[in-house]
């Protein structure tokens, strides 16, 4: 699931509600939302995350032992330690688990987000968010004990994305007293950065929607180290790659490409393509030079036995005198330079 290219974050729903009658009144409106969480069938979802917690960090001991030096390695193969190919195809697997998750389409939201909580674009309702945690020993849900026998004290926040002009009461309010709730319920610990759940309450009109994510941070960054004022997602990128068709051995431009989102993602699920990047901003040819860099980087630590490096050159020109031959180019993709997201 992790693997999908085109979606930004990955979660799975506890329960949705299609059409929700919010109380006229700002305190009987946010009594609903605190008895809700006892209503709600927390069982399964938090199931699924804890499977999909653990397989995470089975990923992350291989990654560590992908690393390891070289005569580490030697020494480790003659005691019949598993070799690479083997791992990576047990990482394939792990991240292709087939778990009952929703998904969120990538949107034209903010790049740059802290916190891992933007507003969602073209809307002009009033849309905020908070992120509220509360305190409290793990339920029976973790199945991870701590040192001493007991039972591993969780830490959580709760996320609340709200759009729409018709409620009572903010953001912040709906994700204090709903976090309060959950608090009570599970008896787990606040922690606003360093969470293991995080309790999402997606509030647009008269739709709910509570869910758990499963990604600690937008799956849009893969890719991407050094951004712009306008970077591409690497998610839609993706999107409009994929509309192309791209064909084996097919030459790939994009002539204004700024930090390099598109034919960096290009490089990188279409191989036996070509890609040629340029831009007539030096600043932006060097940010898509690191962003290759970077690419190669996490190539070799995937593999450092392979580093075959990526069919991707970036060059700065002028677009309006292009160093290409007429009819020598088979696809062309790019994100106009409007200066604006």
């Amino acid at each position: 699931v992790h693997r999908l290219r085109s979606v930004d974050n990955l979660f799975v729903v506890v329960q949705e509600f299609k059409d929700y009658q919010f109380k006229e009144s700002k305190e009987d409106a946010l009594k609903d939302l605190e008895d809700l969480v006892k209503k709600l069938p927390w069982t399964d979802p938090l199931k699924v995350w804890e499977l999909n917690n653990s397989l995470k960090k089975k990923k992350t001991k291989r990654k560590k032992h992908n690393l390891q030096s070289p005569a580490s390695k030697e020494k480790l193969s003659d005691v019949g330690e598993e070799g690479g190919a083997d791992q990576n195809t047990t990482n394939d697997q792990e991240d292709c688990a087939q778990n009952p998750v929703a998904v969120e389409p990538a949107g034209g939201q903010d790049t740059e987000n802290p916190q891992g909580v933007t507003p969602r674009d073209g809307e002009e309702e009033d849309s905020e968010q908070a992120d509220v945690n509360a305190e409290a020993q793990a339920s029976s849900a973790s199945g991870t004990g701590a040192a001493d026998g007991q039972p591993k004290v969780l830490r959580f926040r709760v996320t609340c994305n709200r759009a729409g002009d018709k409620h009572s009461f903010t953001s912040n309010e709906a994700a204090r007293d709903f976090g309060g709730a959950v608090q009570e319920h599970f008896q787990w610990k606040a922690d606003m950065t360093n969470f293991d759940v995080e309790v999402l309450l997606n509030i647009h009109n008269n739709e709910v929607v509570v869910g758990i994510a499963l990604t600690e941070e937008s799956l849009h960054r893969r890719n991407i180290t050094h951004f712009g004022p306008t970077t591409l997602r690497s998610t839609l990128a993706y999107g409009m790659l994929r509309l192309c068709d791209p064909q084996p051995t097919d030459i790939i431009v994009d002539p204004m490409c700024g930090t390099g989102a598109i034919p960096i993602e290009g490089a990188a699920e279409w191989p036996h393509c070509y890609h040629i990047a340029g831009d007539n901003s030096p600043q932006a040819v060097k940010r898509a030079a690191n962003n290759i860099c970077s690419l190669l980087r996490k190539n070799e630590s995937k593999d450092s036995s392979t580093a075959l490096g990526v069919p991707l050159d970036v060059i700065q020109w002028d677009i309006c005198n292009l160093p290409l031959r007429t009819g020598s180019v088979d696809i062309v993709v790019t994100d106009m330079p409007f200066g604006k997201r």
